[in-house]
């Protein structure tokens, strides 16, 4: 058993109330005023919000095949670092999870150095080359989604394939919306979205369209739900709070998609408050310094360490969410939408948790980041709601602070 003491949880909307919280054989066992047990450890934890570890369902943790820019055990530990207990990984690894005995590779990797509750996508085509569907029913036993991301679908006789296996077995497709011919252009982003949400109304499967980044693209997924369509999206914190209206800095600001303007940005916070995007997910996407330097520098940030914070800051403490949307889009609807374990702040509940110190600033620095790449535009950036302690099955697995 585990007390941790002085804890803020959330009731309603937005009232926060100091509790004690007793954790024992992996759940939360006990919430209440003044909790003792004799030879128990006690944490203080000084009026930190007790949230439940958030599920990121776009997550690339380079292995198998590309260790150089991170491994499952560096990738996750960012996760707790940045609590979260649940992830999703995509597929671009080699081998690809094209195949059960691909996935496996994966798996056991998983099975060995994981420190959070990890669910890996399969991909929609073998080798994500888009030209032959990979064994999608066979994998429909293992995975949780199909997608090509990275890379769109624009084979459509595939993708409607594809559809159909998904719509069968109950499993989402996550799309990487970007039609070919358009580069990574706004029109690239909406006119897939527009020819994916045209094919979904002949082949209704749960859909998913990943990192949004256009007003475009937003006006489109919110017709479809009004439509009665079965999709959602995701936006990335860096679609949330940054733009291109005055080119990018450096390479750790390019990504895929890529930044767009400040009304496109707006737009995104407006989707987000709207429920139009349901979810945060980070699109962590690790690459080395050498990597991103090169004249060829390739897409992708990481995002794990600094995601909850950053929306923290920017969205609950600026009032344009409340603290129960926080958890709604951090953690309850991205688990809802993937069939994932939940967690919620209740006795009985499985004790997948995270602390965030919401009363103090903190810097984000190079030094601290524990993933082993640290292609992030957001070093430096000071922000509200750092997470200090991670804990998985009621374990913990990550702490950063003294009581």
């Amino acid at each position: 058993m585990i007390i941790l003491k002085n804890v803020l949880i959330l009731e309603g909307e937005n009232n926060l109330v100091k509790k004690d919280v007793a954790i024992s054989s992996g759940k939360i066992d006990k919430i209440g005023d003044a909790l003792h047990a004799c030879d128990v450890p006690v944490i203080d934890c000084k009026e930190m919000w007790l949230i439940p570890a958030g599920v990121d369902v776009h997550v690339h943790l380079r292995e198998p095949g590309f260790c150089h820019k991170e491994t499952v055990k560096t990738g996750t530990l960012a996760a707790v670092k940045g609590g979260f207990g649940t992830i999703m990984t995509m597929p671009n690894l080699n081998p690809t999870p094209d195949s059960v005995a691909n996935l496996k590779v994966q798996l056991d990797i998983l099975a060995t150095d994981s420190l959070v509750h990890c669910y890996p996508f399969a991909s929609v085509t073998v080798g994500e080359k888009g030209e032959k569907i990979s064994d999608l029913a066979e994998l429909s036993s293992y995975v949780k989604g199909f997608t090509d991301d990275g890379v769109g679908v624009n084979n459509y006789e595939i993708l409607a394939e594809a559809m159909d296996i998904a719509g069968k077995n109950n499993i989402v497709i996550a799309s990487h919306a970007e039609l070919t011919g358009y580069g990574t252009s706004e029109k690239a982003e909406y006119l897939a979205c527009e020819k994916e949400i045209e094919l979904l109304r002949s082949h209704p499967c749960k859909y998913h369209f990943c990192h949004i980044s256009t007003a475009e693209s937003f006006r489109l997924i919110s017709n479809a739900k009004k439509e009665g369509l079965n999709v959602t999206c995701e936006v990335t914190p860096h679609h949330l709070l940054l733009n291109n209206d005055n080119g990018i800095p450096n390479n750790n600001y390019q990504m895929n998609p890529p930044l767009r303007s400040s009304e496109n940005v707006q737009a995104a916070v407006n989707a987000l408050i709207s429920s139009t995007a349901s979810m945060i997910a980070t699109d962590h996407a690790p690459h080395t310094a050498e990597e991103k330097n090169s004249e060829k520098s390739p897409n992708g940030i990481t995002g794990l360490e600094t995601a909850l914070p950053l929306i923290y800051t920017h969205f609950v403490k600026n009032g344009l969410i409340s603290h129960k949307q926080f958890i709604e889009i951090t953690s309850e609807n991205p688990a809802t939408r993937f069939n994932l374990p939940f967690t919620s702040i209740e006795e009985g509940a499985t004790a997948d948790l995270a602390l965030l110190d919401i009363n103090n600033s903190h810097t984000f620095t190079a030094c601290e980041i524990v993933s082993k790449s640290s292609n992030t535009p957001f070093i430096g950036e000071t922000y509200f709601g750092k997470n200090c302690l991670t804990l998985i099955n009621g374990e913990i697995v990550y702490r950063n602070f003294v009581d």
